[in-house]
C-alpha cells in the first residue's frame, strides 16, 4: 500500500510520497537512523504537491484548525486534488500519514481517506522536517525561518486573547493583592500605633480598631490641643460619644511625651497612608465580589466570595478546580500536612482552604470532618455548574440550603432531603424564571385574545379571561353532558315500563301515544269480529 505524508509547514501544505519501504521494512530505527541525511531520506520521500498560504491571517487559522484537529476547505480541496481518487464502494490503495491523530481521524470520516500516524510517520514527518527547505526550491534559506517565527507570535497571541481562563486571573490577581493587603494593613497599623503611643499611649486601649485608630491619630495630631470642640469630629469617626469624651479627658491626663512638629507630620502623613490602603482594601475587596458573582456566582453563593476565589487561585483556574475531585478538593491548601502525614504515616488532613467556611466552624469538633467532606462535595458541584453550564444562583442556594439541613442532621437529627430531589427543584425552579422572562412581553396580547372569545348570554356562563374561569365553564357543560346521559338512561327505562300501554317518554318530558299502531291494531280486531259474525 501507498504511503503519501501530509506535512503541515509556517508556510504551507505539502504532500509527500514514501517510497521503498518494503526494502526499510518500516523498521523505526532504520527510519530514524537514515532521517539524518538528506540523499538516503530523498531515495524515500518525494515531494507530491505544494500549496502555500495566501496571506499570514490564512497561515494563523489552518494553523488553529489543525491544532484542534478540524480539516478545513482549503486543505480538502488540496487532498483531493493531489491524492488519487477512490472509487465508491472501494477501499483505498493508499493511506495517508499525518502527526495529529485527531486531524486523521476527522480526515478519514469527511473524505473517507485511509489515515495512520504513529512512531513510522512520526520519524518521517521528522526527516520531511528537518530537511523541508530543499525539498521546496523556491524557498530562500531565511524564509522558512522568518514564516515560523511569525506564526508562532500570532498564535499565541491568539491563544493568550481566546483563552477561555483568561477572566480567572483577575480574580486570582485580586485575591492575591488582598491577602497581601490585609497582612500590609496590619503591620503599618501597628506601626502607626507603636509610633503615636508615645506621645498618647492611653489612645490604644480606648480604640482597638486599626482603621479607626490611624483616623483618630490623624484627625488628634497633638494631644495638648484636645478640648471639648473635638468631641463632634470623634464622635463622627468612632460613633460613640462617650467614648469620644473619654479620649478627651485623657488626653488632659496623659503621660505620654511631646513630640516635634516634624515627627507629628510623620505619624499624620503615615497615618494617612494606613487609612488610604484601607480604603483600597475596600474598594479591592467590593471588586472581588463583582467578579467572582460574574464567574462563579453559584461557588460564591454557597461558600461565599473570598473562600472561592481562594480555591479558585489555588487550583489555577475555575476549570482546574471544576477538574478536581472533591477529595482533592477537600484538602486543597493543605498539601504540606498531607505529605507529610503520608510520609510519617499519620493522619492526613479533613481540610484545607474550606476551613475558612463558615460551616467548618459551626459544626461540632467530632463532627468537622464529615461537614468538610460533604461541602466539598458540594463545592465541587458548583464549580462545574460555574464552569460548563454558568447562569443563575439557584443551584448555589439550594446547595447551601442542603448544607444547611447537614448541619441540622448532625445537631437534631432531623433528615435531611436527598440531592436528586433538591437538583430536580433547582431545575423547575431555573425554568419557570425562564418562562416568566418569555413570558412577561406577551401576556397582555393574550389577555386581547381571552377577552374576544367570550360566549354569549344564550349558550352558558360567559367565558372569563382568566385560565379559572374557563375551568369553571369547562366543568358546567361536563355537568350538562352527564345530566343528558342519565336523562337517556331515564328515557330508555320508562321505555321499557310503559310500552304496554303504548306510551313512550322522551327527553323533554312528554308522552306521546302511538296512535297510527292503535287505529291498525282496532280495525283488524272489528274485521275478525265482522268475519265471525257472517258465518254464525
Amino acid at each position: 500500500m501507498t504511503l503519501y505524508l501530509l506535512y503541515e509547514s509556517s508556510s504551507g501544505y505539502a504532500l509527500f510520497r514514501a517510497q521503498g519501504l518494503d526494502e526499510i521494512g518500516q523498521n523505526t530505527e532504520a527510519v530514524r537512523n537514515s532521517v539524518a541525511d538528506l540523499n538516503r531520506l530523498g531515495k524515500v520521500v518525494q515531494l507530491t504537491a505544494f500549496q502555500p498560504f495566501e496571506s499570514a491571517i490564512d497561515g494563523l487559522n489552518q494553523c488553529n484548525s489543525v491544532s484542534e484537529g478540524l480539516m478545513t476547505d482549503e486543505l480538502r480541496s488540496f487532498l483531493e486534488l493531489n491524492l488519487p481518487k477512490v472509487k465508491e464502494g472501494k477501499i483505498s490503495k493508499f493511506s495517508l500519514g499525518v502527526a495529529e491523530p485527531k486531524l486523521g481521524s476527522h480526515i478519514s470520516e469527511t473524505t473517507k481517506i485511509t489515515c495512520q500516524s504513529g512512531e513510522f510517520v512520526l520519524e518521517l514527518l521528522r526527516g520531511v522536517r528537518l530537511h523541508f527547505d530543499k525539498f521546496i526550491k523556491d524557498l530562500k534559506s531565511g524564509d522558512l525561518e522568518k514564516a515560523q517565527l511569525g506564526l508562532a507570535h500570532s498564535y499565541s497571541r491568539a491563544k493568550v486573547k481566546f483563552n477561555v481562563n483568561r477572566v480567572d486571573n483577575m480574580v486570582i490577581q485580586a485575591i492575591f493583592l488582598l491577602d497581601t493587603l490585609d497582612k500590609d494593613i496590619n503591620s503599618f497599623s501597628m506601626r502607626v500605633r507603636e509610633w503615636y503611643s508615645w506621645h498618647f499611649p492611653e489612645l490604644v486601649k480606648i480604640v482597638n480598631d486599626n482603621y479607626l485608630y490611624a483616623r483618630v491619630a490623624k484627625l488628634i495630631e497633638d494631644k495638648s490641643k484636645l478640648s471639648e470642640e473635638h468631641i463632634p469630629a470623634l464622635t463622627e469617626i468612632i460613633g460613640d460619644e462617650d467614648k469620644a469624651k473619654e479620649i478627651v479627658e485623657a488626653g488632659k491626663a496623659s503621660m505620654g511625651q511631646d513630640l516635634t512638629p516634624v515627627d507629628l507630620i510623620n505619624v499624620q502623613l503615615f497615618a494617612q497612608r494606613v487609612m488610604d490602603l484601607a480604603e483600597y482594601r475596600k474598594n479591592l475587596y467590593d471588586y472581588l465580589v463583582t467578579k467572582m458573582n460574574d464567574i462563579a456566582p453559584n461557588l460564591a453563593s454557597l461558600i461565599g466570595e473570598v473562600v472561592g476565589a481562594r480555591l479558585i487561585s489555588h487550583a489555577g483556574s475555575l476549570t482546574n478546580l471544576a477538574k478536581c475531585p472533591s477529595s482533592t478538593l477537600q484538602i486543597l491548601g493543605a498539601e504540606k500536612a498531607l505529605f507529610r502525614a503520608l510520609k510519617t504515616r499519620g493522619n492526613t488532613p479533613k481540610y484545607g482552604l474550606i476551613f475558612h467556611s463558615s460551616f467548618i466552624g459551626r459544626a461540632s469538633a467530632k463532627n468537622k470532618g464529615r461537614m468538610a467532606r460533604y461541602l466539598a462535595n458540594k463545592c465541587s458541584i458548583a464549580s462545574r455548574i460555574d464552569c460548563f453550564a454558568g447562569g443563575s444562583t439557584v443551584f448555589g442556594e439550594k446547595l447551601r440550603e442542603q448544607v444547611e439541613e447537614r448541619l441540622e442532621f448532625y445537631d437534631k437529627g432531623v433528615a435531611p432531603r436527598k440531592n436528586i430531589d433538591v437538583m430536580k427543584s433547582a431545575i423547575v425552579s431555573t425554568q419557570n424564571k425562564d418562562v416568566e422572562m418569555e413570558e412577561a412581553s406577551p401576556v397582555e396580547a393574550s389577555a386581547k385574545k381571552s377577552k374576544k372569545k367570550k360566549s354569549k348570554p344564550e349558550d352558558g356562563p360567559v367565558a372569563a379571561t382568566n385560565g379559572d374561569a374557563s375551568e369553571d365553564a369547562k366543568s358546567e357543560k361536563r355537568k350538562k353532558k352527564e345530566k343528558r346521559k342519565i336523562e337517556k338512561e331515564q328515557d330508555h327505562g320508562a321505555e321499557k315500563t310503559n310500552g304496554v300501554n303504548g306510551d313512550v317518554v322522551e327527553q323533554d318530558g312528554t308522552a306521546k301515544k302511538k296512535k297510527k299502531k292503535s287505529k291498525d291494531e282496532g280495525a283488524a280486531a272489528s274485521e275478525t269480529k265482522k268475519k265471525k259474525k257472517s258465518k254464525e
